[in-house]
């Protein structure tokens, strides 16, 4: 038991419960004694009652809310300054800090002159919680760091958009053209489609005819120019 310099006191035993070694050894070290307004509550958490003071952790009978969860037990009496309300509107704010299981227990059954002998172990299913805050004098929970804004860039006008470039393409169906269908076509052509047949002709099919009649038909556009 430890006193607090504002007179009050605390007690690390639950009004009833598990084994006190077990419960102390796993909820670790207890908060300092810091006089609050309130400066203690006593709470019902599954049944049972629980001196609490704010920062404090204990272990409870395995609770149905996850890890991190914060739930509010209910409050049968606050106290502290000398003062006692047995009928408190105060509010006591948990959280969940994990689930653990308590420490074995060994049951052993033996019966004279028979040989039976039986060995069992049993393990509390218990979950830690810590006291955040009782009633408006609680510590309040650390303010996240707020992301420093970052100055949004100036708008700058997108450049106008270039029209697409068109690239030329060989007559329609010239895969399919014969040598002699292409010299006699070749004229008619237009000298974007003539120099793409002739690229074509050259990367694939290399027919010499065909490369000879695209050829003339682009010398003599050139000369019509």
């Amino acid at each position: 038991m430890c006193r607090c310099p504002s007179g009050a006191t605390t007690s690390p035993r639950p009004a009833s419960g598990a084994d006190f070694a077990t419960l102390r050894r796993l909820a670790g070290p207890r908060a300092a004694c810091v006089p609050t307004p309130v400066s203690y509550a006593i709470i019902t958490v599954g049944g049972k009652q629980y001196r609490v003071r704010e920062g404090e952790r204990l272990l409870v009978d395995r609770l149905a809310e996850g890890e991190g969860k914060t739930f509010s037990p209910r409050v049968l009496l606050v106290g502290g300054d000398g003062k006692t309300d047995l009928s408190p509107s105060t509010t006591v704010t948990a959280r969940v800090v994990g689930h653990v299981l308590g420490e074995k227990v060994r049951i052993g059954k033996y019966r004279k002159r028979t040989g039976y002998r039986r060995h069992n172990g049993y393990r509390s299913r218990l979950t830690q919680i810590e006291i955040e805050a009782i009633g408006a004098g609680g510590r309040k929970a650390a303010a996240k760091k707020e992301a420093p804004e970052v100055e949004a860039a100036p708008k700058v006008d997108a450049a106008p958009q270039a029209e697409p470039v068109r690239h030329a393409h060989p007559p329609k169906g010239y895969e399919e053209l014969t040598v002699a269908q292409i010299a006699e076509a070749a004229p008619g052509w237009r000298r974007p489609n003539l120099e793409a047949a002739l690229e074509y002709e050259r990367a694939h099919a290399s027919r010499k005819g065909a490369i000879a009649a695209l050829e003339s038909a682009l010398a003599a556009k050139e000369e019509g120019h």
